[in-house]
């Protein structure tokens, strides 16, 4: 799938059918791996919830999500949306999301790969946290980020 000419990479089978399933597993059990969160948003098209596994990264006390695998469904439905919810258990917290111009991730995308490099390294097309900063410039357009700000909860 692609959007706006920046292509989706697809999980591979493992990280489909065995890790994310344990890590939803354990988020929705109340247990956050690393940060993990069950994100729930609106379709684009539908209106109906769709939840999928995210990391939330804390930077300088903003929080961010990052789309490792470029522009996945997820990320078009909070583009549209622009608000949706981060649950771990029985926790729930709405949020506006404002997603960031290329210019403004570059830190972002770094502590994210300092933080989950080992997890999600292969969609990064070979750029690490400690690479030169036109590396990071040069894979911004592919991986949006979404700044996150909290709500007061009027979702159902």
């Amino acid at each position: 799938m692609e959007g706006d000419g920046v292509p989706y990479k697809r999980p591979g089978w493992f990280t489909k059918h065995v890790f994310n399933r344990v890590v939803a597993a354990s988020t929705r059990a109340g247990v956050s791996v690393w940060g993990s969160r069950m994100l729930r948003v609106r379709g684009r098209r539908t209106g109906e919830w769709r939840t999928t596994p995210v990391n939330l990264l804390t930077l300088e006390g903003r929080r961010y999500l990052v789309a490792p695998r470029g522009e996945t469904q997820w990320v078009r439905n909070l583009r549209v949306a622009g608000q949706g919810e981060l649950r771990v258990g029985r926790s729930v917290e709405a949020f506006r999301a404002v997603e960031l111009a290329d210019v403004d991730k570059l830190d972002v995308l770094r502590a994210y790969l300092k933080r989950w490099r080992a997890e999600v390294g292969v969609f990064f097309d070979g750029v690490g946290a400690k690479s030169p900063e036109r590396e990071l410039q040069r894979i911004a357009p592919a991986h949006p980020v979404f700044l996150i700000e909290t709500t007061q909860s009027d979702l159902p």
